[in-house]
């Protein structure tokens, strides 16, 4: 069984809030009360880096595209090769509904 490394109650209850959104409009009111604007884009900005490293796509073509910059577009690479799996499996998930 996975268990993350920043597992604690506070997470745990931050997890379960982001489980009990029912549409996208609930994610983003949700994500605009907990987040700064900033930090909801830089998580954004990071899952599109995902996306398009999945995808093949250069660290310069994105680089351009997003406007991440290198060290971000390597952590996110470094996450999706060593990391905890998580960004795979929502890309996998978002690919398969979009398929249905």
């Amino acid at each position: 069984m996975f268990e993350p490394k920043i597992r604690n109650e506070q997470t745990d209850l931050l997890m379960e809030a982001v489980l009990r959104l029912d549409s996208t409009e609930d994610a983003y009111r949700f994500f605009e009360d907990i987040c700064t604007i900033a930090e909801v884009k830089s998580m954004a900005q990071r899952i599109e880096v995902a996306r398009l490293l999945r995808r093949g796509v250069t660290y310069q073509e994105i680089a351009r595209e997003t406007g991440a910059s290198s060290a971000t577009i390597s952590r996110v690479n470094r996450a999706l090769l060593y990391g905890a799996d998580g960004y795979r499996r929502v890309l996998d998930a978002m690919e398969a509904s979009q398929e249905d």
